[in-house]
């Protein structure tokens, strides 16, 4: 993911998902410990709910170059 994707993206958890800066703070602290995707990380710790992750799915399919 090119940084201009990812600040998009950080803006898209914020803005359209309503997610905390706090809870995406944590799940960049736990991808230090444990790497991987951080929609699945937002989801396994519970920061994100099913319908969520499906929507940042579609989302980074169809922001992705």
């Amino acid at each position: 993911m090119t940084p201009t994707t990812y600040s998009r993206f950080i803006r898209f958890l914020q803005e359209d998902l309503a997610l905390s800066s706090a809870s995406i703070a944590i799940a960049l602290r736990y991808r230090e410990h444990d790497p991987g995707p951080l929609p699945m990380i937002l989801w396994q710790y519970g920061l994100i709910t099913l319908e969520q992750l499906d929507r940042i799915f579609d989302w980074l399919e169809t922001a992705q170059p």
